[in-house]
C-alpha cells in the first residue's frame, strides 16, 4: 500500500514537469528542419566548428568563444549538415531553462504545478525561442551562466573555499565560451563586495582564484600556438572590442550609446505583457525591503535579491553599450522568474482558499504564455521558411562545375551548397570586377544588406535578374533589431529600417556576372 501512494505521490509531481518540458521543446523545435541558419554569424561558426574537427585553428579564437568550437567539433566528425547544430543548440538553450527552473523551485519551494507554470511561461519567451533556432554562443551560454548562478549563489549562502573556487571554474568556462561573460566580472565584483564576507580578499584565495581564469587562457592559447597562432590572439580580441579600428559595412564605430528605452520598448512589443509592470513591482518592493534593512544598502541575500540584481545591473549596464536584443540573453529568463514570483506573492496575499490560489496563478500564467504563443507565431513561425535550398538549386543546375557565387554581405546559401562550391562575402558591388576576373561566374544580392544597412548595392538591385525569390526571415523584425548592435541604429531607426525592407517582395536576386 505505502509503496503504491508513493508510486501515485511521484508520478503526480513528475507528470507536471513532464508535461511542462514537452510543451517548450514542441514550441522551441517547431519548424525548425525548415529554417535557415539567421545570420551571418552562425554560419561562421558552422563553418569555423568543422574546421576546428579537420585540426585547422586559424579561426579559433574567432569572436572570443575558443571553447564553443572545441566542445561542438566532434559533432562535425559525423555530421556537417546545419540543422544538427541548430537542434542541439535549441536543445542546449532548453537544458539551461529547465536547471535553472528547477533551481529557483527548489529554492523557493514551489509546487510541482507552480514549477510546470514557470517554465512554460520563461520557455515561451519570443527572444530566447529565437535565439534557440541560431548557431551562436548564447544558448551554451546560457548553460554556462545557470551553472556560475547555482555556484556563486551557494557560495553566498556558504563562505566556503571549495565553492568559490567552484564559482571561478564556472566563470572561466564562460569566458572561454563567450567574451561577453566578461560582463559578469563588475557584477560577480559588487556581489562579492556586499555578501562575500571579504573570502575573495584574502591574498591565498585571490591567487586560486586568479590562476583558475588564466588557466583557460594559457591551455587554448598554447593550442592555438600549436595552430600557428599568435600566442596574444586571443588577447587581440579583447583589444579590438575597447580600440576597434576600421568602421564596418554599416559606416559603425566605437560600442558606446546610451540609451535607456531601448530594451523596455523591447520588452514591451515583443515579450510578454507581464514582464514590465512585474518588474517595476518588483523595483518598488525592494527599495522598500532595502529602506528597512540596516545598513539599507545591504538586504539580505535571498534568490529573489540575488536574481534581481544580476538582472538590474545588466539592464543598466547593456544600456550604456549599442544594444540588439542578445544583449540581454543571459538575464531573459531572471526577467521571467522575478514576474513570476512577483505575480505569485501578490496573489497569496489575497488570502483566497489554496484550490482558488492555484486555479488564479494557473489562469494568468496559461494566459501569458498563451499570449507569448501568439506572439512567437507572429515574429518567429510567419518567418521560419527559407528559399535559399531553391536558390542552390537553381544554381547547381546552370552550373556544369562546382557553383562560385558572389554574395552581398549574407552567407545564408553556403550551408546548402556542396563542399566543393565557393560563396564570396562582397560589401560593396565595386568589388565584383575583381571576382569575375576570379572566374565567379554569378552573384547573390542577397537581401542580408539591407538587414545590415549597407546600401552598396544600388546599381545593381535596378537591374533585371535571372531569378528572383523571396525569403521571409530577411524581413523580420526580430532580426533587424539582432543587428542594430552592428548597424549602430537606435530601436525606433531600426524597426523603420525594417519596414521599408519589407516594401520589396523578394529578397534573392541571382545575376550573372558580366
Amino acid at each position: 500500500m505505502r509503496s503504491s501512494i508513493s508510486l501515485s505521490t511521484s508520478h503526480k509531481v513528475l507528470l507536471p514537469s513532464v508535461l511542462a518540458v514537452s510543451v517548450v521543446v514542441a514550441v522551441r523545435l517547431y519548424g525548425l528542419t525548415e529554417a535557415a541558419l539567421p545570420d551571418y554569424d552562425s554560419v561562421r561558426n558552422w563553418q569555423i566548428v568543422q574546421e576546428v574537427a579537420q585540426g585547422n585553428l586559424r579561426n579559433l579564437f574567432h569572436h572570443g568563444s575558443p571553447a564553443f568550437s572545441l566542445l561542438l567539433a566532434p559533432v562535425a566528425w559525423f555530421t556537417t549538415d546545419y540543422r544538427v547544430y541548430q537542434h542541439l543548440n535549441a536543445m542546449l538553450a532548453i537544458a539551461a531553462l529547465v536547471w535553472l527552473v528547477h533551481l529557483v523551485g527548489r529554492q523557493q519551494r514551489l509546487t510541482a504545478v507552480e514549477t510546470a507554470l514557470l517554465l512554460v511561461f520563461t520557455g515561451t519567451s519570443v527572444f530566447l525561442t529565437f535565439s534557440g533556432r541560431d548557431f551562436t554562443m548564447g544558448s551554451m551560454s546560457l548553460l554556462v551562466f545557470v551553472g556560475l548562478l547555482q555556484t556563486h549563489y551557494r557560495r553566498l549562502q556558504q563562505p566556503s573555499v571549495q565553492v568559490l573556487m567552484q564559482t571561478a571554474g564556472w566563470l572561466a568556462l564562460g569566458l572561454s565560451v563567450n567574451y561577453k561573460f566578461l560582463l559578469t566580472l563588475p557584477i560577480l565584483v559588487l556581489l562579492e563586495l556586499l555578501y562575500g564576507q571579504s573570502l575573495l580578499w584574502r591574498p591565498a584565495a585571490l591567487w586560486r582564484v586568479s590562476l583558475i581564469l588564466l588557466v583557460p587562457y594559457l591551455v587554448l592559447g598554447l593550442l592555438g600556438a600549436v595552430g600557428g597562432l599568435p600566442w596574444y590572439r586571443w588577447p587581440a580580441v579583447y583589444y579590438n572590442l575597447v580600440f576597434p579600428g576600421a568602421t564596418n559595412a554599416a559606416g559603425r564605430t566605437g560600442h558606446l550609446r546610451f540609451d535607456g528605452l531601448y530594451y523596455l520598448r523591447y520588452l514591451w512589443d515583443f515579450e510578454s505583457p507581464l514582464l514590465l509592470p512585474g518588474l517595476a513591482g518588483g523595483v518598488v518592493l525592494g527599495i522598500r525591503h532595502w529602506l528597512q534593512c540596516q545598513p539599507w544598502w545591504k538586504p539580505p541575500i535571498s534568490l529573489p535579491t540575488y536574481l534581481g540584481i544580476w538582472a538590474a545591473c545588466f539592464l543598466v549596464g547593456m544600456s550604456l553599450l549599442l544594444k540588439a536584443p542578445r544583449g540581454l540573453l543571459l538575464v531573459y529568463p531572471l526577467f521571467y522568474i522575478l514576474t513570476f514570483l512577483l505575480l505569485r506573492r501578490l496573489i497569496q496575499s489575497m488570502q483566497l482558499s489554496t484550490p482558488a490560489t492555484i486555479g488564479l496563478l494557473t489562469g494568468v500564467l496559461l494566459a501569458a504564455s498563451a499570449f507569448n504563443l501568439f506572439r512567437i507565431q507572429r515574429e518567429i513561425y510567419a518567418y521560419t521558411s527559407t528559399h535559399y535550398g531553391a536558390m542552390a538549386r537553381l544554381l547547381h543546375a546552370r552550373s556544369p562545375g562546382s557553383v562560385r557565387v558572389a554574395s552581398s554581405l549574407g552567407i545564408g546559401l553556403r550551408p546548402f551548397l556542396a563542399a566543393t562550391d565557393t560563396v564570396a562575402l562582397v560589401t560593396n558591388e565595386k568589388e565584383l570586377p575583381m571576382w569575375r576576373r576570379q572566374q565567379f561566374t554569378y552573384v547573390l544580392l542577397d537581401s542580408y544588406w539591407r538587414v545590415t544597412n549597407s546600401p552598396n548595392f544600388d546599381s545593381l538591385r535596378h537591374q533585371p535578374p535571372l531569378v528572383a525569390l523571396s525569403e521571409p526571415l530577411l524581413t523580420s523584425p526580430l532580426l533587424f533589431l539582432e543587428h542594430s548592435e552592428y548597424t549602430g541604429l537606435g530601436y525606433v531607426q531600426t524597426l523603420a529600417l525594417q519596414r521599408a525592407a519589407c516594401q520589396d517582395s523578394v529578397q534573392l536576386r541571382l545575376y550573372r556576372l558580366q
